[in-house]
């Protein structure tokens, strides 16, 4: 067999993502090496082994791998033909030192719905536009990653209860409060961060509060408002390009993506169509 490599690699506008990195190897071996960041590991086809801390562990099936920072690791295939995975380097944001020690004991997470977040995160990454959705996305796996080295420190801050989440301790409640703060950064938009901050909530809390009262994350709600947006722009007469750029989307392809999703058809087509029938 001929040995084979594809790799793609990027820095995406999120806070707390050092790099995005796909991978394809059928030969590649990686001598041991440290990282400066937590490798968050997922393998599409075949599995890798490696050595942490002198032990030698794998990633078979659904396995969610973490390595920790400044600990020596190796890698290369386990099967006759390599290996596909997509990898996110989180800094210390994510986890901090304390989660070091709790990594290097085990290190390879069985854990499907986690697993999937991480497919869906990776995905979210691949689209400029779609920072909200990616940042959500990362504070429900930094939770459930805390969760799974460290349960009594779960979510990173005191523990609390469905309903003092929802409501962080007001009487309306930091959801109400969030929806409120979208509704009036629709087209500038607002990072998870400063949003937790001007809401006083930890953002993952934030997260869970806002899509248990409105049965809709933040990221899906903001598109859904902003695409309804720009509809009526689009019946307006505005093209998709100047609709892009007054409802907050990244560009007229970031537009289009997103348009479709909800209504099912590009919006140039959805102009055309409705010019024709009034």
């Amino acid at each position: 067999m001929v040995a084979r490599q594809e790799i793609c690699a990027w820095r995406p506008p999120v806070a707390g993502v050092v790099e995005v990195f796909h991978a394809r190897f059928t030969e590649h071996a990686y001598p041991m090496h440290v990282h400066d960041a937590w490798t968050l590991l997922i393998v599409d086809d075949g599995a890798v082994r490696y050595d942490l801390d002198r032990h030698e562990h794998g990633t078979p099936g659904d396995t969610v791998s973490l390595l920790p920072p400044q600990v020596p690791h190796n890698g290369s295939p386990a099967t006759p033909d390599g290996f596909r995975k997509r990898v996110l380097y989180l800094d210390m944001t994510q986890l901090d030192e304390s989660f070091i020690g709790p990594a290097v004991d085990g290190p390879d997470l069985v854990d499907p719905l986690l697993r999937s977040r991480v497919g869906q995160l990776h995905a979210a990454l691949a689209h400029r536009g779609d920072e909200l959705e990616a940042e959500s996305r990362l504070a429900l796996i930094g939770e459930r990653l805390r969760g799974h080295l460290r349960p009594a420190a779960a979510s990173g801050a005191p523990l609390a209860t469905a309903a003092t989440a929802a409501t962080g301790g007001t009487g309306r409640g930091v959801a109400h409060d969030l929806r409120d703060l979208l509704d009036e950064r629709l087209a500038d938009g607002v990072t998870l961060d400063e949003a937790a901050r001007l809401v006083h909530a930890h953002p993952s809390h934030l997260v869970r509060a806002f899509s248990g009262t409105f049965g809709i994350p933040p990221h899906q709600y903001v598109m859904s408002r902003r695409v309804d947006r720009a509809r009526r722009l689009l019946l307006a007469g505005l093209t998709a390009g100047e609709v892009a750029s007054a409802t907050g989307f990244y560009d007229q392809s970031h537009l289009t993506r997103h348009f479709k999703r909800v209504v099912g058809i590009a919006p140039g087509r959805y102009a055309r169509t409705s010019r024709a029938v009034s």
